[in-house]
């Protein structure tokens, strides 16, 4: 009897020891080298460029498309730094440029279009984007652009139009779209089988730049179909082009958390990440890392940490999903007014989802079923919204709907993260 029990222990921790050597994909030592690298290259490089286009100006003022150099540099600044004063500095230079051009340069008006959207600034990005169709230079460059912005407006008619107009399945810039427009439509496979062919023709041009966004987005595309191993591989390109890549880094860091489940790796290199990076969001995967791990006074204080970082004016709407999100969790009427805006802003299915989650979580149950029912089911198909329609039909009585949903989200564990897929488990 006691051999049979020692036997079955044995038997119990080598099944135990494969499951975790078949969830083990990511190696300390693969990517320890660009979390310890104690000198920014590419971000000194960036500065002596932006250091260089100054001076020009300042001893040439009249030399008006220095302008455009200097926001260029301040783009990349605040890409490699996370330091939003970067982007506005690049605003109120790019403003300044396309007033002096009377807003008659197409260049200069998709590089201002491209500021906004990155600031979330979709409706003023498609004004000046029209004015850079109207002038026609680049017609191509500036109705790819405008494909970007009808899609994130949920102009859906208008984007598919935008993506007809510049169909060449042997260009670069058609492929990523193709891939978004199916992913938009939740196919999945085609959008990772166009961006493969985008990667193909980035690889084959040598742009280091392309490369690298490639390598990032198809590693989101994998994880999300659940091929983790190509995911981490992916990032660990992108940091071989880019070894101060934090968008890669964080992938990773997500990776050892919702596929490895090991929190404190996942904390450490978050650590590393923001000392030399900077954006809220980290806080709050680290308030989930807390959460998962049980500790929720380190949990509160990340969360206060974010909400007073994204106090910060410059942020503008930029933050408002995560922000509505966080306030709707503990049942703050404020999580409404700023799902709002952001509905009056991008009225897309998602947008429309947060508003629902918003008046779900202070109460209002069956508005936001029609919110749901009316805007946001069969027209999107991300987990997060698929969570929330269980979530709202659960209290509505609707178990059948939130049945079919629930076998869905199990499916997508990875991307919701260990803490929503042990609240999936509940439904």
């Amino acid at each position: 009897m006691k051999t049979n029990i020692i036997l079955l222990l044995l038997t119990v921790l080598l099944t135990s020891s494969c499951k975790d050597t078949q969830n083990k994909i990511t190696q300390t030592s693969d990517y320890d080298i660009y979390l310890s690298n104690p000198e920014n290259k590419s971000l000194k490089k960036i500065e002596a460029d932006y250091n260089f286009w100054k001076t020009k100006l300042k001893n040439t003022p009249n030399q008006y498309p220095y302008l455009a150099k200097i926001a260029s540099a301040e783009s990349k600044l605040f890409a490699s730094t996370g330091n939003i004063d970067y982007l506005k500095k690049a605003e109120e230079n790019l403003v300044k440029l396309n007033s002096i051009t009377n807003y008659n340069n197409a260049g200069y008006l998709r590089s201002l279009a491209r500021n906004y959207i990155s600031q979330h600034k979709f409706k003023e990005a498609l004004d000046v984007l029209e004015k850079a169709k109207t002038n026609g230079e680049n017609l191509k460059g500036t109705q790819k652009m405008l494909f970007d912005v009808h899609l994130e407006l949920g102009n859906y008619t208008e984007a598919k139009d935008y993506l007809t107009k510049v169909k060449d399945l042997s260009d670069f810039g058609y492929l990523i779209r193709l891939s978004k427009w199916s992913d938009h439509k939740g196919d999945l496979a085609s959008a990772i089988k166009y961006l493969e062919r985008a990667q193909t023709i980035a690889e084959s041009s040598q742009l280091a730049e392309i490369k690298q966004w490639t390598y990032t987005n198809l590693a989101d595309f994998y994880g999300h179909d659940g091929q983790i191993e190509k995911s981490y591989n992916n990032y660990l390109k992108a940091l071989q082009l880019n070894p101060d890549d934090a968008y890669a880094k964080k992938g990773i860091a997500w990776i050892v958390y919702a596929h490895e489940k090991n929190p404190k790796e996942a904390k450490r290199i978050l650590d590393r990440i923001e000392a030399h990076h900077q954006s809220p969001d980290y806080h709050l995967f680290k308030a989930e890392l807390a959460e998962f791990e049980g500790l929720d006074e380190q949990k509160n204080m990340h969360l206060k940490t974010y909400l007073d970082e994204v106090n910060n004016p410059n942020y503008g709407d930029m933050y408002n999903v995560y922000t509505s999100k966080l306030l709707a969790d503990s049942n703050n009427e404020k999580a409404v007014q700023l799902a709002k805006i952001e509905v009056q802003n991008r009225p897309t299915p998602m947008s429309y989802d947060l508003l629902a989650w918003s008046y779900f979580n202070t109460g209002k149950k069956e508005k936001a079923l029609e919110i749901i029912d009316t805007f946001v089911a069969n027209k999107t198909f991300e987990p997060e919204a698929f969570f929330h329609m269980a979530k709202i039909y659960k209290a509505n009585g609707q178990l059948q709907k939130v049945a079919n949903l629930k076998n869905e989200l199990l499916e997508s564990s990875y991307e919701l993260g260990p803490v929503t897929t042990k609240q999936v488990s509940l439904l």
